[in-house]
């Protein structure tokens, strides 16, 4: 080997990892090395990019960076697709629910109307029962008054057993 290989960082790669890229400089005796080993080599690292950020934590893979797909591209059309889909049921999802509970609303509404004019009907029922029951007591207690003489004056009582005879 005539000549030392070079290393050096490139921090370009997708993933947010480093990559020490390898430059073979080779003599021109060694023609066939250098076909080899001509180019970059790319070897991913477990270094991070950024080593002031993070604190030395890998980041999880829901926060990485991820690479975005071309807009012409048909992984960014299924993607658009089957996110539109999803916003779509999601959708229908909210309107159904809506609309169930509005109706359970109605429900409950003619529910508490029809309780109402019950409560009413019973209120009424117990008014005239009341009614009812008062005549009746009030008969009751004018049946019960003693009886009243000629004259308007009681009677004397009857004393046959306190008599003597």
């Amino acid at each position: 080997m005539s000549r030392l290989s070079q290393a050096k960082l490139n921090t370009n790669d997708h993933n947010s990892v480093s990559v020490i890229q390898s430059q073979a400089h080779a003599s021109a005796s060694s023609s066939s090395l250098s076909a080899t080993v001509a180019g970059l080599k790319q070897v991913p690292q477990l270094i991070p990019a950024n080593p002031s950020a993070g604190g030395g934590k890998a980041l999880p893979p829901s926060k990485m960076k991820k690479p975005s797909a071309e807009k012409d591209s048909d992984e960014y059309r299924q993607r658009r697709e089957r996110n539109n889909l999803a916003v779509k049921k999601s959708r229908m999802r909210s309107k159904q629910k809506a609309m169930d509970t509005q109706q359970r609303v109605n429900e409950l509404k003619e529910e508490n109307e029809r309780l109402e004019a019950k409560i009413k009907l019973l209120s009424k029922e117990l008014s005239v029962l009341k009614d009812l029951f008062l005549e009746h007591a009030h008969n009751l207690a004018d049946n019960v008054q003693p009886p009243t003489g000629a004259d308007g004056t009681s009677p004397a009582p009857n004393n046959s057993s306190t008599n003597g005879q």
